[in-house]
C-alpha cells in the first residue's frame, strides 16, 4: 500500500499539495508544515508531483508487507 509522507524539515508550508490532493487528506499545521492523513490517503502520487520543496514523497507502507 503506498501513501504520501512529508518531511517537515523541507517543508515551505506553502499549501500546494494540499490543494492538489483530490482526496482532501493534506493540512497545513499551524502555518507550519504539511501533515498527511495516511487513512484518507491513496497513494497516487498528485501532491509529491506538485510539492516545489520536495517534501512529499510517496511511498509503500509497511502494512503491505505484512
Amino acid at each position: 500500500m503506498r501513501k504520501a509522507a512529508n518531511d517537515i524539515s523541507r517543508c515551505v508550508a506553502c499549501g500546494v499539495c494540499a490543494l492538489q490532493c483530490p482526496r482532501g487528506a493534506i493540512d497545513i499545521y499551524r502555518g507550519c508544515y504539511a501533515v498527511v492523513d495516511v487513512k484518507t490517503c491513496v497513494g497516487c502520487g498528485i501532491c509529491e508531483k506538485a510539492c516545489p520543496a520536495g517534501s512529499i514523497r510517496v511511498k509503500e507502507t509497511e502494512e503491505a508487507s505484512k
